[in-house]
């Protein structure tokens, strides 16, 4: 039963599985799986069992908060629940994955209801990495029938830009692909930036893919609006505390697979992009500015603090 967790544990730390919606997604099951398959005879020992699992499903990934939050909230509705009997408290934990689920699918049509509505005809958007949601919001844009292009860029080193890419080009949308260090040289032909999200901080900072904070810094340059996509479940309540995000650090074989010997790497995975360079965040409650994103948080999602 442990041993099911671990593997989806790997399978996100070697990003087999990428993306914090598909992390969180693919958490979600794993907990939902282990608790169908329980061997334990009291509540005790099941919340026992569940605590095992989140320290593994945690300790997979340090940057992400969506999945951290989705199983934390599972397991609160079970320590919270009267009942003793194991196999209803499966059933608890089954519910509660079926309705986060549900939220969470329902929040990213919300968002990109509301995020297609900044795309105008004949714009030119550039996307960086590749986040489901921003990709959703885009394609809904093409079904409303908006006529615009999109530049993304390759998203070194493990190219997620092409997913993205990929995606576009199969609904229709006229894309490009750049690499990264072309930015600066294509944004005076962009009219917008957006991008996902992998974390939200109580300082309204984001923390995305290593390069977006780059981006928006050549978006201000060129006066070119800068819009995160994010739901509001990615918020870090840790960082309420004086904690900071943690910044993972990736294997330095991502970069360069034979390089020679007493070479040394740096492979951050992430990087953060400060409040003041961002435009807006287009989130489930609208657009709104990111130094709101504690007190929309704290209205909308009370638990999570």
């Amino acid at each position: 039963m442990e041993e099911s967790i671990r593997q989806i544990a790997d399978r996100i730390s070697q990003l087999k599985i990428q993306g914090a919606r598909n992390i969180a997604i693919a958490a979600i099951k794993a907990l939902e799986k282990m608790s169908e398959e329980t061997k334990a005879k009291n509540k005790n020992k099941f919340l026992e069992d569940l605590f095992k699992a989140q320290n593994i499903l945690f300790s997979s990934r340090e940057t992400e908060p969506l999945m951290r939050n989705a199983i934390k909230w599972i397991i609160s509705q079970v320590e919270n629940s009267d009942e003793k009997n194991v196999n209803i408290l499966s059933k608890i934990v089954a519910s509660s994955a079926s309705q986060f689920l549900k939220n969470l699918e329902d929040s990213k049509t919300r968002i990109a209801a509301i995020g297609s509505k900044r795309i105008k005809n004949k714009s030119i958007i550039l996307t960086h990495c590749h986040s489901s949601t921003v990709t959703k919001l885009l394609i809904k844009a093409n079904k409303d029938g908006k006529n615009f292009e999109v530049f993304c860029t390759e998203t070194r080193p493990l190219f997620q830009g092409r997913i993205t890419a990929k995606e576009l080009i199969k609904e229709g949308i006229k894309t490009t692909l750049i690499v990264d260090s072309a930015v600066r040289s294509i944004m005076k032909e962009i009219d917008l930036v957006i991008v996902g999200s992998d974390a939200l901080t109580s300082e309204g900072n984001v923390i995305n893919k290593i390069g977006t904070s780059t981006i928006a810094l050549i978006a201000r340059e060129a006066r070119k609006p800068f819009y995160v996509v994010s739901e509001l479940l990615k918020f870090d309540p840790a960082t309420i505390c004086g904690d900071y995000e943690k910044i993972e650090e990736r294997d330095p074989s991502e970069i360069w697979k034979d390089a020679p010997k007493n070479l040394l790497f740096r492979n951050p995975a992430f990087d953060i992009t400060r409040r003041e360079f961002i435009h807006g965040v287009i989130c489930e409650e609208g657009i709104i500015p990111p130094h709101s994103i504690f007190e929309v948080v704290n209205r909308k999602y009370k638990w999570i603090f």
